[in-house]
């Protein structure tokens, strides 16, 4: 009898420490009023004041950082920071872009290591970039560039097919990636076409789009 009393008790401890154990939480996007959570495997974009998987709440959340209340303690969190011991984070690395103004997705990135603004364009088959952006970035396409015809919306342009040495958005670099250049004033945003979305992984949760490196 006393062995058995002993064996419950070691079970109870042990359903008991189960019950304890937090939460494996991980955060991959900041926004201002909101944050994307990954809770044991479960991605979700929780809004300030709402919880999210596993009842973890946002406090508070802006571009440098967010405030959790995990198992009701708060805790102020980084970006990708591991929260829970013997949580490996994975080796790709991701970039969530929240729905920016007019339901666009806006990023900032580096073009050759200069800073340049893009607007995604998964209908776009290569990054277009207009004149004006080429020459404030560097880039001398009617030297090394391959002259051709573009129609757009407004009619045919002249413009230049060239590869890109280096672009790069957050920490996602693609290296050798084809753009287009086109005369006057189109686009009037850069473009980020699928010539860069094609080298990475790219998929729409929940209005975030997610960018992921492929290795």
């Amino acid at each position: 009898m006393r062995g058995l009393k002993v064996l419950g008790a070691g079970a109870l401890l042990a359903v008991t420490g189960l019950a304890w154990a937090a939460p494996q939480v991980q955060v991959v996007g900041l926004f201002p009023g909101a944050a994307v959570l990954v809770v044991d495997g479960q991605r979700k974009l929780v809004k300030v004041g709402q919880s999210g998987p596993g009842g973890v709440l946002v406090v508070s959340a802006d571009s440098r950082g967010a405030v959790l209340r995990v198992d009701g303690v708060e805790r102020s969190y980084s970006l990708s920071r591991e929260y829970s011991d013997g949580f490996a984070e994975s080796s790709k690395r991701q970039l969530s872009i929240a729905k920016g103004i007019g339901g666009h997705y806006w990023v900032a990135g580096s073009v050759e290591g200069h800073p340049v603004q893009f607007l995604v364009d998964t209908g776009a088959t290569s990054i277009a970039l207009n004149d004006g952006h080429a020459r404030r970035l560097g880039i001398d396409y009617r030297v090394n560039g391959l002259p051709l015809q573009v129609s757009t919306a407004s009619g045919t342009v002249r413009g230049w097919k060239v590869k890109l040495d280096s672009v790069k958005v957050g920490s996602l670099e693609v290296l050798g990636v084809e753009a287009v250049i086109l005369e006057g004033g189109s686009p009037t945003e850069a473009l980020l076409g699928m010539s860069f979305l094609g080298r990475v992984g790219w998929r729409v949760e929940q209005d975030v789009l997610v960018l992921e490196s492929k290795h």
